[in-house]
């Protein structure tokens, strides 16, 4: 008997200093109550560890969700910032908003323009003409998306004139059928400014030797780069009015183009627009024009949420065996404290935070980690590439040579909500083990 109580005194030692605390706060400070499996658990993690295998693990499961929950924010912020900068880019060729008939032949774009700009939502409108064609220089030919605009007007819809690399929008002139292209479809014609190339539209002329193409030479007035390679290879630009002529729409136009203060809100101002206007009109957006192009990011975003997520998972359940082994260890104590009579929920909800505590700490500093990478990317790549003298986004290679970042406050959330909902799940397991410990089996060998 002797013996057992000198064992229960050799192994309870953490145990009445956790008496003395809880006695001190019941009775010195009744104000302020604590849980008793908090105070437990708290004091578990803070205790030096007598397996420091058992603390190296705790750190690398630490270390790896602050890895994890930090290249989730990085990359989710780049991502968006590619996203809005692609979006940016097409969105500086094609229009917000786009107003036509159902024949294409809009002759009222005046009177249209003046009924529509009305909308505090709408900052400018400019009529188009939209057409294709083949565009030939010698012995190379091309197919082309033909747009003619009003210099006078284009600028209010559209970013192009900000991307020009030759030339500018108002070396269009009635008349002198001037034509700006792509700077891959240039490239790919074998033309610079100044040369001249054939469009051959579709209409046709019926002559004597029967039905003719029609044909029309122009000067190259201009070049353009988008970034974008599906403008930049197959656009070209020419002024409204000879447009007009070519395409014999006898001075109509084909639509008109709208911009709107809030690109997102633009299936709302199509709704709105075409309550307003009637059945007469036909009212489209971007969404519509590039709804699968932008679905295609989106599912990628979505694909690298759920791979880098198993990075944090991973972490995550490296908590299980940390807590497992911390178990393993604690098992005279565990069964000491079960005999001064703590229940098997409250042994769960001890070992519980000392998980949730690892999992709180790795989520708290990756997001802090990620936050600042994030923010300040700009200057970080620059950096490194500067440091390895290499270049991660080659100019000939990629048409956006920098990494953007769009850091989202509702990613962050998301992310530490994610991170700390694992690393709860992870500590079910080690604590329910914990306990189903029992005092008699943990200390006969004592």
């Amino acid at each position: 008997m002797t013996c057992t109580f000198s064992k229960l005194n050799k192994l309870s030692r953490e145990s009445l200093i956790w008496l003395l605390e809880r006695l001190y706060i019941h009775v010195l400070m009744p104000p302020m109550k604590f849980p008793v499996e908090l105070l437990i658990g708290l004091r578990y993690t803070r205790a030096k560890r007598r397996n420091h295998f058992i603390s190296f693990i705790s750190m690398i499961s630490m270390l790896g969700i602050v890895l994890g929950v930090m290249a989730l924010i990085v990359v989710l912020s780049v991502m968006n910032g590619f996203e809005q900068e692609l979006k940016g880019r097409i969105l500086g060729m094609v229009s917000h908003v786009t107003v036509s008939t159902y024949d294409n032949r809009l002759s009222d774009w005046q009177d249209l323009s003046q009924q529509v700009s009305d909308d505090k939502d709408i900052l400018g409108a400019a009529p188009y003409v939209d057409a294709e064609a083949m565009l030939s220089n010698l012995a190379s030919v091309s197919g082309a998306i033909i747009r003619g605009i009003d210099p006078n007007y284009e600028t209010q819809v559209s970013e192009i004139h900000e991307h020009m690399i030759f030339g500018s929008l108002n070396d269009l002139v009635a008349g002198e059928y001037g034509i700006i292209l792509g700077s891959g479809l240039a490239s790919n014609l074998d033309v610079v400014p100044g040369d001249r190339v054939t469009m051959i539209t579709p209409q046709s002329t019926v002559s004597a030797l029967g039905f003719l193409p029609r044909l029309r030479r122009f000067k190259v007035v201009g070049l353009f780069e988008i970034g974008v390679y599906e403008y930049d290879r197959s656009s070209a630009i020419i002024h409204a009015e000879d447009a007009s002529k070519l395409f014999r729409l006898e001075g109509d136009m084909t639509g008109l183009r709208l911009k709107v203060s809030d690109m997102d809100q633009a299936p709302l101002i199509r709704y709105a627009l075409r309550n307003k206007l009637g059945a007469d009109y036909w009212v489209s957006d971007w969404t519509l024009r590039h709804s699968n192009y932008f679905k295609a990011v989106q599912t990628e975003k979505t694909v690298m949420f759920i791979i880098l997520s198993l990075i944090v998972a991973v972490a995550a359940f490296n908590i299980v065996s940390t807590l497992v082994m911390v178990v393993t260890d604690k098992q005279s104590d565990i069964a000491i404290l079960r005999t001064l009579g703590l229940s098997p929920g409250s042994v769960t909800l001890v070992f519980m935070i000392q998980g949730t505590l690892i999992g709180l700490v790795g989520t708290i500093l990756g997001l802090i980690a990620g936050v600042t990478v994030a923010a300040h990317i700009d200057v970080i790549i620059p950096a490194l590439e500067q440091f390895f003298h290499t270049q991660f986004l080659p100019t000939g290679v990629y048409p956006i040579t920098e990494l953007p970042s769009d850091m989202k406050t509702s990613d962050v959330i998301r992310i530490g909500i994610l991170s700390f909902t694992l690393s709860i799940l992870a500590t079910i397991y080690p604590a329910l083990r914990a306990a189903k410990t029992q005092p008699a089996e943990a200390l006969r060998y004592e």
